[in-house]
């Protein structure tokens, strides 16, 4: 089995089985997201860097995921509409998952496997980033203070 980013797939918000190999050659930062979250701003910063980004082979790829303070209640089209119509997300966005746990997306024990923090493998809140570089390989994860704004020169250096 490879071991990189690519084996894995995830449901779309729309419903649609989508593989991440869809995304090979890109500079991909994943993110476990939440509507309801004093972080849900960051929405901005990130639709901010992926519109700066991804002409040049940048993709941001989010997982809302209501783990964490029950912050993402809705159903996929309350969280689409929601993305849309508060933060104007335009990066794809996947269906409500868990990123701890028995119940975990294997995207996500992948990554968390790959790349710990300080405090250990799990994830600890919403807004958790992972940035992967274009060869499907996890190269560093971002807590969820870190604002989108602070990942540009980590972006720029993988796009170079």
């Amino acid at each position: 089995m490879d071991d990189n980013f690519y084996q894995f797939t995830a449901r779309s918000l729309q419903g649609k089985e989508i593989s991440m190999d869809t995304f090979k050659g890109k500079v991909v930062l994943v993110v476990n997201t939440a509507s309801k979250c004093g972080l849900t701003p960051q929405y901005e910063g990130l639709e901010n860097i992926y519109e700066k980004f991804k002409d040049r082979g940048f993709v941001i790829l989010g997982f809302p995921c209501n783990q964490f303070g029950n912050q993402e209640p809705g159903t996929d089209k309350e969280i689409s509409e929601g993305c849309l119509i508060n933060y104007g997300v335009s990066f794809p966005m996947f269906s409500k998952i868990e990123v701890n746990g028995e119940n975990a997306h294997p995207i996500y024990k992948y990554l968390k496997n790959k790349l710990h923090s300080f405090l250990g493998k799990n994830i600890k809140w919403n807004f958790t980033k992972f940035l992967i570089d274009r060869g499907g390989v996890p190269v560093k994860r971002f807590s969820p203070t870190t604002v989108p704004e602070k990942l540009i020169a980590d972006i720029e250096k993988l796009l170079r």
